[in-house]
């Protein structure tokens, strides 16, 4: 677990920019009909938003507020973006966005209270 956690602290920003720019574009494409995946679309909303701030929140604890926000305004920027491009634009995805962003914090948030950085033990 400890070198999951250090890599990730190694990754975040690549890890957080694939991460934003997939939900962005899996978000804006227009498509004919929703995939058939397993699962409700809210837990895909609130597994993939817990999964862009997870890294940010990981590396830059202290910032996690203003992560939060851009990801909370993002979040809702996509949301009134989609009508325009063929899908559908939804509060209640919105909602479940902010569920896995503020999960995703306190996830991190326990981590780095169990895994502590090198120099922050020091």
């Amino acid at each position: 677990m400890y070198q999951f956690v250090m890599l990730v602290k190694k990754y975040w920003l690549a890890l957080s920019c694939l991460i934003l720019a997939s939900i962005t574009l899996l978000s804006l494409t227009p498509l004919p009909h929703l995939p058939a995946v397993p699962g409700s679309d809210k837990t895909h909303h609130f597994i993939a938003y817990g999964l862009l701030i997870f890294p940010l929140a990981l590396k830059k604890p202290k910032y996690w507020l203003v992560m939060l926000l851009f990801c909370i305004i993002w979040s809702g920027l996509i949301e009134l973006i989609q009508p325009y491009t063929n899908r559908y634009g939804e509060w209640l995805d919105l909602f479940a966005n902010i569920g896995g962003l503020s999960c995703g914090v306190v996830i991190a948030q326990l981590i780095n209270k169990l895994y502590p950085s090198p120099q922050e033990t020091s």
